[in-house]
Order: C-alpha cells, then sequence, then structure tokens
C-alpha cells in the first residue's frame, strides 16, 4: 500500500489511531489477535525493549498484511522501515479523515521463504470523510538484507477483476 503524502502540511496532523489493543482482532483479518498476529511484527516481542529487535514478516502475504495493519494503527516506523530504500518515501502522512475498514487478499505469486520477490493483490476498505471506498492494488515485495519489503504497487480498476 502506497498511500502516502510526502508534503508537510499542519492541518493535517496524524489524530491518534483507532484504539487497536494486542487482545484486539487483528485488523488483517486473520483469527490471531493483534498482539499475535501483526503486532508483533510491529513492536516485537513483549520481552523485547525496541521496535529493531522485532521479527519479520516471513511472507510478502504476511508483510502486507502487518503494513495494512500499520496504517490502521498509524504506525509510521514500521511502514518506513518495511518499505524499500529505492523507494520509501521521507515521512508517512497520515490523512486524520481516513479509516481502514477491512482488508482482502485476492492473490498471491511467489513471496515464500522460497522467493526473492513477489506480489499480492488486495482489497483494502476504508472511509474518507463519511464516504467508503476501496483501494485495490497489486503489490510488489522483495527481500532486503534478509528481509520483505515494500517496493510499489500499481492501482487496479474494480472493472479489471482481479
Amino acid at each position: 500500500m502506497s498511500r502516502r503524502n510526502t508534503r508537510k502540511n499542519p492541518a493535517r496532523a496524524a489524530r491518534p489511531a483507532a484504539a487497536v489493543t494486542a487482545t484486539s482482532p487483528c485488523p488483517c483479518g486473520l483469527a490471531a489477535p493483534y498482539g499475535e498476529c501483526c503486532g508483533r511484527f510491529h513492536s516485537g516481542p513483549a520481552n523485547a525493549p525496541t521496535a529493531p529487535t522485532a521479527p519479520t514478516a516471513p511472507t510478502a502475504e504476511l508483510l502486507m498484511r502487518s503494513r495494512y495493519s500499520a496504517f490502521v494503527v498509524r504506525d509510521a516506523a514500521y511502514l518506513l522501515r518495511t518499505w524499500a530504500p529505492e523507494t520509501r518515501p521521507g515521512e508517512v502522512d497520515f490523512d486524520p479523515s481516513l479509516r481502514w475498514a477491512g482488508l482482502e487478499i485476492r492473490d498471491t505469486t511467489d513471496g515464500t521463504a522460497f522467493h526473492q520477490t513477489g506480489t499480492v493483490t488486495f482489497v483494502a476498505r476504508y472511509t474518507h470523510a463519511g464516504e467508503q471506498g476501496a483501494l485495490h492494488e497489486r503489490s510488489r515485495f522483495r527481500r532486503h538484507e534478509g528481509a520483505w519489503v515494500y517496493v510499489d504497487g500499481d492501482f487496479i480498476d474494480e472493472a479489471d477483476g482481479v
């Protein structure tokens, strides 16, 4: 997901993120609670003092899911840490009027422990200024220093299918 805006805009300062706790359902849609699912990638195990010791997502799909959850909880540090250096913005600017409402993985290609690249096609539903919408994207991932990172993506028109 590339929802980014690299311009500083004080009027768009991030409001507090959605109330997601370690025991809340994970925003990514998997059955595990946030702390055991995407939260472990964001902040690491409960006994880890800093985020750099956090485990990394073992597949491109799990990285996609954890990045979606990072948008939900507004974890800019995680998003930047998991962005390929050549496409990483200087900062992530969250739109305070946007609320993520659900993730559907439509397709994956490669992206496992046996691959160096992979793609994940998804639909992320949201509400923006009271209007419902959906972001349909085919994201590209690759390994960087052994860990999966988001490279970029192509927006897909719903009429185009997968």
